[in-house]
């Protein structure tokens, strides 16, 4: 696409959200609806945001007329009202559906934290196929600790969490997934040492004393066998037996499935299937000592389970390979794999273990802390899982790798609560204004609850003039862009002329000019200086916006989104002492 048609899209799309919000564009609206609608520029937002910027400052350098005439001239129907309705993107059909009475398909999280955004596609995905078919789904606790002492020992160390059991099904509760039973890998153990043993028995599998460097340097990569590959089957069972009756410890011994050492990818080698570990398992303690490998205990719980189709990250296709090696070997029916693209969040850092690393050190307040991205953490932001569910199925099955932008996400959300989310006034780091030469005692400004429906009647905003002489507060934000003589609007309210500005003691002194509305004026929110009450958001990178909200905030519901006019969607979540508790949305 040429330069020239992007500016373009980036001037109409700017001028629609400025129109929209009375002057004021917001550029993180903007470019967020641009990559939500238009997934031709997703390649290009690197390009775009650096051209958006400049457009932005034209924008609002602008009057609300003059965005209006511009709008007009680039689209001349871009101001008519008209009833869009959003195209429902289908996922592609499963493969051979009529093999099957019933598709049953399962979800595997590993305990050791709660679901976050990166995981939920797998989620959606497998719940949307399940309720498309009428099929079963099952959620079955990946929870095998096969992990080497060495990488469990370290603070970075990925385990079974007892409380994630839990922070699991709450999660999938909120995105409304319905499943028909649970089951755990640690509950299974004896079955894996059944299906082990028989593949001992029919000489695909033996007991291997190399280390893991010495296994990978000397045979893996090179293709040739290692000398515990030629043991007889009587002598690798007793070696197992021994296995069992914890005479080996961790890191000594392993059991590897024979795949073929001539395998052309090394990865697929002679893969293990069981290996020791020693580490304390929250359901079964140290009952067992021997465990399995993902890719080992699938090939038989996907078959046991009656497992019809699985969707994986296409990251995981050697699994997948091990897999259908057990079936074939079995004989076993195979269930679908099917494999989606990876998903790389440029902007987030998504990862359990750092999560519950900073949970203990008490850097982070919890699993609903935004900087964790769980779904607990989108629930009490006013995320809807609706928004959530749309933004990961526009995603599909494509199985190119793609750069997810929460902006999509965002778009979503704000197509949903927009209509229900009422307005208020929020000053962050307030400045103090002085308004003179005031004509009455008295203003009430009666700004609508939603601007879009008049029907939801308005709420109140008190001020009082002493000495001619009204008090009122404005953001900083604000403050820091008006002028020496410039006439604004202080939204609902009156227009003021400043007369003198001076940041640093947080204070600007101003006159009355006129009461009536006047669009070529800038437009600002306010608040009065002794009628407020204090509000503290929680913002996704953990921070804190410290500020002041009208009375009226004193009298909404907590977790029901609102809008705070000029800033932000947010979610209050406590009222305490006339100080509300709120996350920030987007």
């Amino acid at each position: 696409m040429e330069d020239k048609e992007i500016t373009t899209i980036l001037w109409i799309n700017g001028l629609k959200n400025a129109v929209e919000f009375g002057g004021t564009p917001n550029k993180k609206a903007v470019m967020g609806k641009l990559m939500a609608e238009r997934e031709d520029l997703r390649s290009q937002a690197k390009k775009i945001i650096p051209i958006l910027d400049q457009i932005m400052q034209k924008i609002e350098s602008l009057s609300l007329e003059e965005q209006k005439q511009k709008l007009l001239d680039l689209d001349p129907h871009a101001l008519e009202k008209k009833e869009t309705i959003e195209e429902e993107k289908e996922l592609p059909p499963l493969p051979d559906i009529d093999k099957y009475k019933q598709v049953v398909m399962r979800l595997a999280p590993y305990p050791s934290g709660a679901l976050h955004i990166g995981n939920a596609r797998m989620i959606v995905l497998n719940d949307e196929y399940v309720k498309k078919y009428n099929g079963e789904l099952i959620l079955f606790y990946d929870d095998t600790i096969g992990s080497p002492k060495s990488l469990r020992d370290s603070p970075k160390a990925k385990y079974v969490l007892p409380e994630a059991y839990d922070l699991i099904q709450e999660g999938l509760k909120w995105l409304d997934v319905k499943y028909s039973k649970i089951l755990y890998k640690s509950d299974r153990l004896e079955t894996f040492y059944e299906y082990c043993e028989k593949l001992i028995n029919d000489d695909m599998a033996y007991v291997c004393f190399c280390s893991a460097n010495e296994f990978r340097e000397n045979y893996k990569k090179q293709g040739k066998n290692c000398p515990h590959r030629q043991h007889t089957v009587e002598k690798n069972l007793t070696e197992w037996q021994t296995m069992l009756k914890g005479q080996y410890h961790e890191g000594e011994v392993v059991v590897r499935l024979k795949t073929g050492m001539d395998q052309k990818d090394p990865a697929l080698r002679d893969q293990i299937i069981m290996r020791i570990s020693e580490a304390e398992h929250p359901k079964v303690g140290t009952k067992y000592i021997v465990w399995p490998m993902l890719e080992f205990s699938w090939a038989i719980d996907d078959h046991l389970i009656g497992a019809t189709h699985i969707l994986r990250g296409i990251d995981l296709v050697k699994e997948g390979i091990i897999e259908e090696f057990v079936w074939d070997h079995f004989g076993w029916k195979k269930a679908k794999l099917l494999y989606y693209g990876r998903m790389n969040f440029a902007d987030l850092k998504l990862s359990k273990t750092d999560a519950r690393n900073n949970i203990q050190k008490g850097i982070y307040q919890g699993w609903d802390d935004p900087r964790t991205w769980s779904l607990q953490s989108l629930k009490k932001r006013g995320i809807k899982p609706e928004a959530l569910r749309k933004t990961l199925l526009d995603l599909g099955m494509s199985q190119t790798g793609i750069t997810f932008s929460v902006n999509w996400l965002y778009s979503k959300n704000q197509d949903i609560i927009d209509a229900i989310s009422d307005r208020y006034f929020f000053v962050e780091d307030p400045i103090s204004v002085i308004v003179n030469d005031v004509p009455s005692d008295e203003y009430i400004a009666e700004p609508l609850l939603h601007p879009s429906n008049p029907k939801r009647g308005k709420r109140k905003i008190k001020c009082v003039a002493k000495n001619n002489q009204l008090k009122l507060l404005i953001s900083s934000s604000d403050a820091e862009k008006v002028k020496k003589n410039q006439i604004i609007r202080l939204k609902d309210l009156i227009n003021i002329q400043i007369k003198s500005i001076d940041i640093s003691k947080k204070i600007i002194h101003t006159s009355f000019h006129s009461k009536e509305l006047n669009r070529q004026f800038s437009i600002i929110h306010w608040l009065p200086k002794n009628e407020n009450i204090r509000v503290l958001i929680v913002r996704p990178d953990g921070s804190i916006s410290n500020g002041l909200g009208e009375m009226n905030l004193l009298k909404i519901p907590m977790n029901k989104t609102i809008q705070f006019e000029r800033f932000g969607f947010v979610n209050p979540i406590e009222l305490k002492e006339n100080c509300l508790f709120c996350y920030f949305s987007h």
